[in-house]
């Protein structure tokens, strides 16, 4: 997949669109989405495409409203949305020229977003990556779209486009019933072969009505106000326990540089008495000098 995104402002609305979903394409393979070419024409008319893998992670969802950029960066502000609620919104370099240059921030738009949850407090945070706005795109023909059997998954969890719908894929880390809530756990694919894969956690409230620390799920959420709400659930696959770590025991370094420790001696009793005490003389009385008696 080209994830490669035209720069050049000099192009039509049409192609700085077109130049969003690549975006937005390579933002989802920065999260652990990977679309096979086949499907690209057919996928890049969907703002959340059908996941590639059973087990894809991925955090994506769809929120309409209006961003506000702060008064201090245009990167960092807010995203007020159609039931009024102020949601905490941060842009990421791909679309910041877009938005500078061809969209008009006063006006409401169907925004593509990462979602976000505190682990301290439940406020919602999200990362805009794209803008979904599908009469500007070229419409795909019906015939070059792949038939149910030509995709490799099946499909029926994925519903329409819909504000506030956020498809998370991941590994439940954390319930409870008491509380209404659990934990999921993303991985992000590490964006070269040394790095090391990053994850976070997304709070989620709802009852998944089953055991599923442990396991990989699909899940389809909704946002209301500032808070993910589960709508519906399936468990893929179990994963595998990660093994305990076994102490080594610790071992003198060698050189003679190390403290060494001699081992304690048993005591060994002895068949002879004890010596016996003498008792403590008294003090040898001074002698007392006499006076001469006066002539």
């Amino acid at each position: 997949m080209n994830s490669s995104i035209n720069s050049s402002e000099s192009n039509s609305v049409s192609n700085q669109q077109q130049t969003n979903m690549q975006a937005i394409e390579a933002q989802n393979t920065s999260s652990g989405a990977s679309i096979d070419a086949k499907e690209l024409d057919w996928q890049r008319l969907q703002p959340i495409p059908p996941p590639s893998e059973p087990m894809q992670y991925r955090a994506i969802g769809l929120v309409r409203g209006r961003y506000i950029a702060s008064d201090d960066q245009f990167t960092q502000g807010t995203l007020l949305t159609e039931d009024e609620t102020t949601v905490s919104a941060v842009l990421l370099g791909r679309i910041i020229s877009l938005l500078k240059n061809h969209i008009d921030l006063a006006q409401e738009h169907l925004w593509v977003v990462y979602p976000r949850t505190g682990q301290k407090e439940d406020n919602l945070h999200l990362q805009i990556v794209g803008v979904w706005e599908p009469e500007k795109l070229t419409p795909q023909p019906q015939s070059d779209r792949p038939t149910p059997e030509k995709t490799s998954q099946d499909n029926s969890l994925m519903p329409e486009v819909v504000d506030n719908y956020f498809s998370v894929r991941g590994e439940i880390v954390y319930q409870s019933t008491a509380e209404g809530h659990f934990i999921v756990k993303i991985r992000q694919v590490a964006r070269t072969e040394t790095d090391k894969p990053k994850y976070f956690k997304l709070k989620i409230f709802g009852d998944l009505a089953t055991k599923a620390v442990g396991q990989f799920w699909d899940l389809q959420v909704q946002r209301q106000a500032e808070t993910l709400v589960l709508g519906k659930g399936e468990a893929i696959a179990a994963l595998p326990s990660k093994p305990k770590l076994k102490k080594k025991p610790y071992n003198a370094p060698s050189g003679g540089t190390g403290r060494t420790f001699a081992p304690p001696q048993p005591v060994r009793k002895s068949n002879v008495a004890p010596p016996i005490k003498q008792p403590a003389r008294s003090p040898t009385p001074k002698p007392i000098k006499r006076q001469n008696p006066p002539q």
